[in-house]
């Protein structure tokens, strides 16, 4: 008994310390990723300022421009597992190596990503009809913000091999100042000072693509230069693109991309759906999706810093640990996730007067904000178990998981549960659930998700760690 106590007290002393481990990583990616958030909430306010059109075409410019940069921005996300397991099997030369190959790689998709981007911008705002303003002004916030989409995606890099060293504070001081930058910018090309034309709130797109190069340009001289990156050689000479390396980056990174893809369009085609449901069922969805979009950052940040974790572990051939590590991480990120629920549900209606002051919005909104605690949870859960599966460099099932989920599940039935459900008596229901179906949707996707990737999860680990005993016995 005194022996099971002892062992008991160890194992959690043990995940204490791992949790501490993962939480000192993750916290300077969350500030990061908040002050990133933060960003797009200036653009919003201060092109609000300047009129409705201005505003109108921030917020098309700019879901336009997330859906391309996030998606690009998965693909190299398989930067961090590759140089974690470097950096657990100490080929500190091969980290070197990878991280010159994401150079490539991300200059590749900045410059495809670039002329994506000028291209819908002179395509979509005229395909949804858009008024001819709006329409004018989304492209020019676009063809701004396009010419800094190389620089975001090196950035990209520079953040992928600086967290998985284990440097992370370098990432947050970045983007805070990108932050503070991003305003006196906004207001230049907002207002024309300095020689500059007035572009009104499509000037906001210009100020994104320099604080993209800005991001880039410091976050790239810092780890060029900086003591702690000087030992792997990272810009010790140019290797030009290795084709094995190459597809190693798009076999690993294409899946994470897709993912990032099938989430960003699904609830994307979500507001497109709610937006026939009128004016007040927008405007609390809106509410809805800006509080859960801000607390993501949280599993997010966990699920990349897990991925390190793990992928360190793995290199070092320690599969004890990584099975270790990403089951402290699934429960750091549950017990994050409960907490945040919690201030949901007891905040909710303050949280919705916060956004607006109209009745109606506050009631539908404050009711839809039940979803979103328990959608809090199950999301959280399903982000940090993708993030530890990377670590273990498995990106295609997941992929799938998130397909089914998110398209099969979320959308498709949240448009029969939304908009086409039929009057059912005997449950009280006399129709459709408006925008409650679609969030009612939207939760169960996510816990299918949750379920269906900590299963798989458990089931990796505990299969690589049994293949590794079976070989170590064998010897």
């Amino acid at each position: 008994m005194l022996r099971l106590m002892v062992a008991d007290l160890f194992q959690r002393s043990a995940s204490l310390r791992e949790m501490r481990a993962l939480l000192a990583l993750a916290l300077p990616m969350m500030v990061a990723q908040i002050a990133q958030v933060a960003t797009g909430f200036v653009d919003t306010v201060m092109a609000g300022r300047v009129g409705t059109a201005d505003l109108a075409a921030v917020s098309l410019g700019s879901s336009i421009l997330i859906t391309v940069t996030i998606t690009f921005a998965g693909l190299l996300m398989a930067l961090n597992p590759i140089i974690a397991h470097h950096f657990g099997a100490q080929e500190h030369q091969r980290i070197g190596s990878s991280f010159r190959q994401g150079l490539w790689m991300g200059l590749a998709l900045g410059m495809i990503g670039l002329l994506l981007t000028l291209g819908l911008a002179y395509t979509v705002p005229d395909m949804l009809g858009v008024e001819s303003q709006v329409a004018e002004q989304t492209k020019i916030y676009l063809i701004g913000a396009a010419l800094g989409v190389p620089g975001f995606l090196l950035f990209r890099v520079f953040h992928a091999t600086s967290s998985s060293l284990n440097h992370t504070k370098p990432i947050m001081v970045v983007s805070v100042l990108a932050l503070i930058l991003n305003v006196p910018l906004n207001y230049f090309f907002i207002h024309g000072w300095f020689g500059l034309p007035a572009l009104g709130g499509a000037g906001c797109g210009w100020a994104t693509g320099l604080v993209f190069w800005f991001s880039a340009l410091v976050l790239g001289g810092y780890v060029a230069w900086a003591a702690p990156y000087r030992g792997f050689k990272l810009f010790q000479h140019i290797e030009w693109p290795d084709l094995a390396q190459q597809r190693n980056i798009v076999h690993l990174g294409a899946p994470i991309a897709l993912s990032f893809f099938l989430e960003v369009s699904a609830f994307s085609f979500v507001a497109l759906f709610v937006a026939q449901l009128g004016t007040v069922v927008v405007a609390s969805h809106q509410v809805v999706i800006n509080v859960s979009s801000l607390l993501y950052m949280i599993p997010q940040s966990l699920g990349t810093a897990l991925s390190v974790r793990v992928g360190q572990a793995i290199g070092a051939g320690d599969y004890q640990a990584a099975r270790f590590k990403s089951r402290v991480g699934v429960l750091a990120g549950l017990l994050l996730a409960l907490f945040t629920a919690l201030l949901i549900l007891l905040g909710r209606e303050g949280i919705a007067r916060g956004y607006s002051p109209d009745p109606q919005v506050i009631k539908l909104a404050s009711a839809l904000l039940l979803f979103a605690a328990l959608f809090q949870i199950v999301d959280a859960t399903q982000t940090i178990a993708s993030g530890a599966l990377r670590g273990y460099k498995i990106t295609t099932i997941p992929m799938v998981i998130h397909a089914v989920s998110f398209w099969g599940v979320g959308l498709g039935m949240g448009v029969w549960f939304g908009l086409y459900l039929p009057p059912m008596a005997s449950l009280g229901l006399d129709g459709p659930l408006g925008a409650h179906g679609f969030w009612l949707a939207l939760t169960i996707s996510l816990t299918l998700a949750a379920i269906l990737l900590v299963s798989y999860l458990n089931h990796i680990s505990r299969q690589r760690l049994h293949r590794q005993r079976s070989t170590t016995a064998h010897q």
